[in-house]
């Protein structure tokens, strides 16, 4: 098994101390955090991108880069490229030079972004927005590995002979597939061969197994190798303790704070109290024998490869949430990386 973390850039204040960062401090704590990842072991950093609201990842490409120049071994993701609503040309511009930055460690994860408030920031309205995630994308998909390119289509002019620069390091520029709630990105991902990773966040495991079954008949229906289907899994939390109940104790007021979070209202969040959450969702709660029960019934259910968990547990003391991570560092991974063999930038 492989391991990344990632970060959206959430810019709301502490929902339990109500502390707020300024913008220059968040970014410092990114880069920290990615550095500390890479000090821990963890095989991948990736920073989502959001365009509206709270959130602050606007430009993934220049954060990942000077990340990239802070570090020297792990992966970098785009966790996710909102190809919806952009440009594929300068998609592929920013991310080829990225990826020469930072001598080849970089993957883009896709996506097609829901917020009605982004789209309309970029002046889309969300009818058609999957038609657009598919156009785009396999343009941005041609570019990144094609020079010449000629094309035309319906939400952008058409290029003749384009070839874009820098050209990507990797050959090809590895691409995954965010998965959340719909079959058109399983699709996708199946049409072109590539990676899938499931969110995996905010309902119940079956909603996600559902969509990486469908992601696996299609594959081989588009008539790939099954043994080559690869996948990835978020998690909604990390709150690892010595024993069960200092976990649930301690999360309690985490979880009181995020049921009154804008994401798990967005988000419709189907648990009312923190032992459905626990039982039902993917959040890793409890001693490192249950996270590691819990892990490995996901495991089974999605047969993912690489699996990314969050290093920010918002309202949780900065001590205690270093001192779970090491914990689940020292005493949870091994094991998962010795029980699941993962093909995953091997």
């Amino acid at each position: 098994m492989k391991f990344c973390t990632y970060t959206l850039i959430d810019n709301s204040p502490d929902p339990v101390s109500g502390q707020q960062l300024t913008t220059y401090e968040w970014f410092q704590r990114v880069v920290r955090q990615a550095q500390w990842a890479e000090e821990l072991g963890f095989d991948g950093y990736g920073v989502g991108e959001r365009h509206a609201q709270r959130f602050i990842s606007s430009s993934p490409p220049v954060v990942l880069s000077y990340i990239a120049a802070s570090t020297s071994r792990i992966r970098l993701l785009t966790t996710v490229t909102v190809v919806s609503l952009l440009d594929p040309v300068r998609v592929a511009e920013d991310y080829a030079t990225l990826d020469q930055l930072s001598g080849g460690r970089l993957d883009i994860i896709i996506g097609k972004g829901n917020d009605p408030e982004q789209n309309a920031l970029f002046g889309y309205d969300l009818d058609g927005q999957w038609d657009r995630n598919r156009e785009k994308y396999e343009l941005l998909r041609r570019l990144l590995r094609e020079e010449g390119v000629s094309w035309s289509g319906t939400y952008r002019s058409p290029l003749v002979d384009a070839t874009t620069q820098p050209r990507p390091l990797q050959e090809p520029l590895p691409i995954w597939h965010g998965s959340a709630s719909s079959t058109e990105s399983t699709e996708l991902a199946a049409k072109w061969g590539e990676p899938l990773f499931s969110a995996n966040g905010f309902h119940p495991m079956e909603k996600y197994a559902g969509l990486i079954r469908h992601y696996r008949e299609r594959w081989e229906a588009y008539g790939h190798d099954p043994a080559d289907a690869v996948v990835g899994a978020g998690f909604n939390g990390l709150y690892v303790k010595k024993s069960s109940q200092e976990a649930l104790d301690g999360y309690r007021p985490i979880f009181d704070a995020f049921m009154d979070s804008p994401g798990a209202k967005h988000n419709k969040l189907p648990f009312t109290t923190l032992e459905e959450f626990l039982e039902q969702g993917s959040v890793l709660v409890g001693s490192p024998e249950q996270v590691i029960d819990k892990f490995g019934r996901y495991q089974e259910a999605f047969g993912h490869e690489l699996s990314g968990v969050s290093l920010e547990v918002p309202g949780l003391p900065e001590d205690e949430n270093r001192a779970s991570v090491e914990t689940f560092v020292t005493e949870v991974v091994p094991v998962l990386r010795a029980s699941y063999p993962s093909r995953v930038w091997s």
